[in-house]
């Protein structure tokens, strides 16, 4: 039996368990797209390719599995570019299927692998109607199994070549992960038998399955507080020991015992300036290990004094089962007095602030206290970047770490509305809550039909100050004008009306209702916030940021 190769590529892709496809359908990937769809994958049509590449990525995020995204030759690759590089540095595995147009005197002509390169990602082709479907699975793979970004162009000549190499080979399981040097694990385990007042700090690497149980188990044995990066959010929530979230987000009192630690071990965590807030989290004496799966990322930061390669419940495990055969057991910071003041203080919404709510503006921390109480708990937040993010980050509680998607790699504003809707394909058991800035928001606006279209019962909040805050803030101490970056109010819950969304405004407390009145209804259609709210100062984690 002979097909396109397009139609080849697609159902191989089908094959191997592809079950969710993102993007905008143009002439140079209308085939391959139906072909994913009739191997049985659902395919969501977003309004931008900029939205699909983050749908995909998010999806990608909280399912588990390898994102799929595709596009149109030409301008159909150049829109995915931002979504893109943050995939790429957050190593996601996706594919990004893109038609390529070779011959440079097609308008749609780009050099399609230089541009993939160029932000990071891997590039790959189809190469020949005999060896697309291998080299489609060779893709695929690539971004399993390394945890790539992987853009795989298809030559609008060899998608119309007839081909009869359609069989798919056969794909074995991802590798494991090797065992850890036990030289390498001992190191670790001296470092944690010698310490008095050890934390671990959690990143992405930690959400693989069983590592929180390993980690939780460890830190029982040591007396280790239980910390986590941003993008690991919810991790250890619920946990008597848990600090919550560390670096520019982490609440006075987690600043102040991550900071007093003698050890800090990063576990699939990069200990980054944003996590280790430029390093003043890491006390002038403090020891400090890693473990990461990737050899190149140890140290990559900040020097380390043991670094361990390997999956991070393995090791663990391994350093656990080294101190039991010492007979090693200690308290660390686990006292009566640390966890009163953890019960009392560890919240943000614990620690006392001015509410500057009046005159028609909300302040933002009153605002999202209140939906933290009215939304239900089994929820899944995207948060996009900008002055507002802080307060939902660290104001809005998560369940679990599969509770909040945080595209920030890049730092990019208007990926937040994208990020949600792949979250919340990934998650359809959860409420999503998308928290948006209304520079990013405006951004990314068409994608609220993408919203209404697959009937997603979001709750879209948008922290609206009339402006890019962040350079308000940046800049609004200095003499120059700061016309550039504050426009007129926007009356965001009228367009939100537009797209088809319920929408309410809110400008005090009382207006909150309306959140009320939608969640006790039939949540046919999603809802859009649009929160007034207070300018008079820059957000804490951002006034920290620009000190450095």
């Amino acid at each position: 039996m002979t097909t396109t190769v397009a139609e080849a590529v697609g159902g191989a892709l089908a094959s191997l368990g592809v079950r969710q496809v993102f993007g905008v359908v143009g002439s140079g990937n209308f085939h391959v797209t139906n072909a994913l769809v009739a191997g049985g994958a659902r395919f969501v049509a977003a309004r931008h390719e900029g939205g699909a590449v983050t749908m995909a990525d998010a999806y990608a995020r909280v399912s588990g599995e390898v994102g799929v995204v595709t596009v149109h030759q030409g301008p159909g690759l150049t829109n995915v570019m931002t979504g893109l590089t943050e995939a790429a540095k957050s190593r996601t595995p996706l594919v990004v299927l893109a038609a390529e147009a070779t011959s440079p005197d097609s308008n749609f002509y780009v050099d399609q692998p230089a541009l993939a390169t160029a932000v990071g990602a891997r590039s790959a082709r189809t190469t020949s109607a005999d060896a697309a479907v291998a080299e489609a699975v060779a893709a695929f793979r690539t971004a399993r199994d390394d945890r790539r970004t992987v853009v795989l162009n298809l030559p609008l000549e060899v998608q119309a070549a007839m081909t009869g190499a359609t069989d798919v080979p056969e794909v074995p399981e991802p590798p494991r992960a090797p065992a850890p040097d036990p030289a390498t694990v001992d190191a670790l385990a001296d470092l944690i038998a010698e310490s008095r007042r050890p934390v671990f700090v959690a990143g992405r690497g930690a959400r693989a399955p069983h590592a929180r149980d390993a980690l939780v188990d460890l830190a029982a044995d040591c007396g280790a507080l239980l910390a986590t990066s941003a993008v690991a959010n919810g991790l250890f929530h619920g946990h008597p020991w848990s600090l919550d979230v560390s670096g520019g987000f982490a609440s006075p009192l987690a600043a102040e015992l991550i900071s007093g630690a003698d050890l800090v071990v990063g576990w699939g965590c990069a200990l980054n300036m944003w996590t280790m807030r430029h390093g003043t989290l890491i006390g002038p004496d403090a020891m400090v290990a890693q473990v990461d799966l990737d050899d190149d990322a140890l140290g990559a930061n900040r020097p380390v004094d043991v670094g361990v390669v390997g999956d991070v419940a393995a090791v663990a495990a391994a350093a656990r089962a080294v101190l039991h055969e010492r007979g090693h057991r200690a308290e660390g910071s686990r006292t009566v007095e640390v966890a009163q003041r953890l019960h009392a203080e560890l919240r943000w919404r614990d620690v006392p602030y001015d509410d500057e709510s009046g005159d028609g503006l909300i302040d933002p921390r009153t605002l999202t206290i209140a939906l933290d109480d009215l939304l239900p708990a089994e929820r899944i937040i995207g948060i996009d970047s900008g002055n507002f993010m802080g307060w939902p980050a660290m104001f809005l509680s998560v369940p679990d770490e599969n509770g909040m998607c945080f595209t920030q790699a890049f730092q990019s504003i208007g990926l937040g509305l994208s990020t949600t809707i792949g979250a919340a394909l990934a998650r359809p058991d959860r409420l999503p809550v998308a928290a948006l800035g209304d520079g990013g928001g405006l951004m990314s606006i068409a994608e609220l039909d993408t919203v209404v279209r697959l009937r997603l019962p979001m709750v879209v909040v948008f922290y609206n100050d009339a402006a890019y805050g962040a350079e308000v803030h940046h800049f609004g101490s200095g003499s120059e004008p700061l016309d550039t970056v504050t426009f007129p109010e926007a009356d965001i819950a009228a367009i939100g009306r537009g797209f088809g969304c319920h929408a309410v405004t809110v400008r005090d407390p009382a207006d909150l209702h309306g959140v009320r009145e939608w969640l006790d209804g039939p949540r046919d259609r999603p809802l859009v916030v649009d929160a007034k709210v207070t300018r008079g100062h820059g957000s804490w984690w951002l006034e920290e940021a620009f000190g450095h």
